[in-house]
């Protein structure tokens, strides 16, 4: 990237959810690391990872968080929505119920989550096209009656996960920018009201086992 990591003009935090199985680790080791891991087991808590892409001339660093979309860990991932400034709720083209489910998942990030925050629906697994379940027009619908943006992935064979994280934190920033000029008259750059700027430890970036009890304070 040409950057040190510790150097970025905005940091913005990014949650994974959806059912369990859709692919929301594979998702983010390939966006972070572009490693892909068919043996992925399900995530426990949360953990994330982070990467630094540039917009704008500006370097956009994204601290993805990767929830566990079990049943029992949604009491500990309720708690990581705030504070989020991006959302991309998964589910697998190829499992009718985890896109039945998005309807749960959406309402509660709504609960949860900032109002103006910026929601992708992601249909993962694209290249199980033999075994497709949920129609492209039908979720692309959902989404627009939403107000999401929408894309298929694949996390297997790389389709459209740079594009799914890139358009979202470019979406982020275009807010966050726009905000700035509005609440920012003159030259002040820093990042406005709508930036969680968190404080990390430095870390590897696809650090695994960041568990809930290493950031109560957030």
């Amino acid at each position: 990237m040409g950057t040190r990591d510790d150097e970025y003009d905005y940091l913005f935090r990014v949650v994974l959810i959806g059912d369990s199985g859709v692919g929301k680790s594979n998702l983010l080791s390939r966006f972070t690391r572009n490693e892909f891991n068919l043996e992925s087991k399900s995530t426990i808590g949360v953990e994330f990872a982070t990467r630094s892409i540039q917009v704008d001339g500006k370097t956009i660093k994204a601290q993805i968080w990767d929830t566990a979309g079990q049943e029992r860990y949604r009491a500990i991932t309720s708690a990581y929505y705030r504070g989020a400034v991006g959302a991309l709720l998964v589910y697998d083209i190829a499992k009718h119920l985890t896109y039945e489910n998005v309807e749960r998942w959406l309402k509660e990030l709504r609960d949860h989550a900032d109002n103006n925050i910026v929601i992708m629906l992601v249909g993962n697994k694209s290249d199980l096209r033999h075994l497709r379940a949920v129609p492209t027009d039908e979720a692309r619908a959902f989404a627009e009656k939403n107000n999401l943006s929408f894309i298929e992935t694949s996390a297997l064979d790389s389709t459209n996960v740079e594009e799914a994280f890139k358009n979202i934190l470019t979406e982020i920033y275009r807010i966050v920018s726009q905000k700035q000029m509005v609440d920012r008259p003159g030259h002040d750059e820093s990042p406005g009201n709508n930036v969680v700027d968190i404080s990390v430890p430095p870390t590897t970036d696809g650090l695994k086992g960041n568990k809930f009890q290493c950031c109560q304070n957030l």
